[in-house]
């Protein structure tokens, strides 16, 4: 039996802000556990839901010396979905009103504090992990810890340590002087080859030196942030560790993203009724959002945060010439100022072919994915995603740029060999973009009984957890035989 203990910043359904809460809530619970024993550790956050909160035991308590003071550590625990989770309780560093804060030397000073906490608490859980799989800069001092002061005692010698990279965009970086405060490390680890870099000090950099793996969310991601484009500064660093390196593609819950259950939907379908069943949710959705009942027009989707990294420059450019066609767009998101401003001006200029619908609603998101053809995610990078994966599950045909995840889960669409899951472009292009939306309409009008078999081919894959576990489960007995 191999214990792996997750130590991350969020984890569903306790706390969520974005996939990673999904990677490590939803994740533990589909190990093997007759091999495999996986928990998880993370901070009690004051914000979190009452009824998480009121399902919470108190374990015990500890002082440890942190930033020249003895600090107050709580320990609680409970189960959820077969998995046990604890958390790690402070209130001066976890009592805000969300997980992270727009202060980064505070957030540092909270998440060095909650890693070498999660450290010390684990000889009190009666718990004794052969692997510590931590997640991005949150997280990412605690392979520096076990490299350093918890080297020493025999409970830590042998652990061995995985850091995840859901995106490296956020390194958690400082000037030195801080961060060595913080951490209570010697000057020795602030050395370039280390944790310095370009004079400052990185965390996720201090991670990926030290870990004994490192993973990211896709196969392809992996190979491109080795590349100055893609690499933050730390291509070189990657490149380096490529023998450590891979990438497992994160999954989503088929139990959660299922049409044949799915409350949400107008009408639920499956890959056998969809044909006749899914135009019905379509429908719906027109007659909600106010869009012309219409059953031919190209109905594409956009579920989004609006940012440059999800590739809304590319919609703005081509967007007044896409409406001159028979296609109707409907969003979904929020996010910077100028890009829900556009959407608004498109929903005003274009009122009975294109919605835009600035804020977060779980509700409409899953309508989206149930009554929507086609659903564009033409991104700059994308570690993972995840819209994609559901818009498969759903029947609703992907069109991406080929980028990280988006190019290890989308198969172009083949007309000679008739195989494919979607439809894709390579180059960070308007025009390639709309070229492909314009050949993916040209199938849904034209070649019906062809689309309808991308569909049945998206509706197969399988990108449930399960699948992912298979591959963390590999890679565990590889780094601990």
């Amino acid at each position: 039996m191999k214990n792996v203990l997750f130590i991350a910043s969020e984890a569903v359904p306790f706390i969520k802000t974005g996939g990673l809460a999904d990677v490590v809530g939803s994740l533990p619970a589909c190990f093997d556990k007759r091999y495999f024993d996986v928990r998880v550790m993370i901070p009690k956050y004051n914000c979190m839901y009452q009824k998480y909160k009121d399902m919470l035991e108190y374990i015990t308590n500890f002082y440890m010396d942190y930033n020249g003071r003895s600090t107050y550590v709580g320990i609680f625990r409970c189960q959820w979905n077969g998995v046990t989770f604890y958390f790690i309780d402070n209130e001066y560093y976890f009592s805000g009103e969300s997980a992270y804060t727009s202060d980064m030397k505070w957030d540092l000073e909270r998440f060095i504090f909650f890693s070498r906490a999660a450290l010390s608490a684990l000889p009190l859980i009666d718990f004794h992990p052969d692997i510590i799989h931590c997640h991005d800069w949150q997280t990412g001092i605690v392979p520096v810890y076990l490299h350093d002061s918890f080297h020493e005692g025999e409970f830590y010698r042998d652990m061995k340590s995985v850091i995840t990279i859901h995106n490296l965009k956020f390194q958690g970086t400082w000037d030195v002087k801080t961060v060595q405060n913080y951490t209570g490390l010697s000057s020795y680890y602030f050395a370039p080859d280390k944790l310095e870099a370009y004079k400052d000090a990185n965390i996720l950099k201090g991670g990926i030196v030290f870990a004994d793996a490192i993973t990211t969310v896709s196969r392809t991601y992996a190979e491109e942030i080795k590349t100055e484009f893609y690499g933050e500064k730390l291509d070189g660093l990657l490149k380096a560790r490529e023998h450590d390196l891979r990438g497992i593609v994160n999954g989503i819950d088929y139990n959660d993203y299922n049409p044949e259950t799915d409350n949400f939907l107008a009408n639920k379908y499956s890959k056998k009724t969809f044909r006749k069943e899914k135009i019905k949710n379509k429908r719906a959705l027109q007659d909600q959002l106010g869009l012309e009942r219409n059953d031919g027009a190209f109905m594409i989707g956009i579920v989004s945060r609006l940012t440059g990294q999800k590739g809304i420059d590319l919609v703005a450019y081509i967007m007044d010439e896409l409406m001159q066609e028979d296609v109707q767009v409907v969003v979904l998101g929020t996010g910077e100022e100028q890009y829900e401003n556009m959407f608004r001006h498109f929903d005003w200029k274009y009122n009975n072919r294109c919605r835009a619908n600035i804020y977060y609603s779980e509700e409409l998101s899953h309508k989206i994915y149930g009554s929507c053809d086609a659903f564009l995610m033409p991104s700059l990078f994308e570690p993972c995603g995840l819209s994609q994966l559901m818009a498969l599950r759903y029947g609703t045909v992907p069109i991406v740029r080929e980028t990280g995840g988006l190019k290890d889960t989308v198969i172009p669409y083949n007309e000679y060999e008739g195989t494919g899951t979607g439809f894709t472009f390579t180059n960070f292009n308007a025009h390639e973009m709309l070229n492909a939306i314009r050949y993916a309409r040209g199938v849904f009008v034209a070649h019906r009984r062809e689309w309808n078999k991308i569909i049945d081919r998206g509706m197969d894959a399988d990108f449930s957890w399960w699948n992912s576990a298979r591959q963390y489960q590999e890679m565990y007995d590889w780094l601990k035989p």
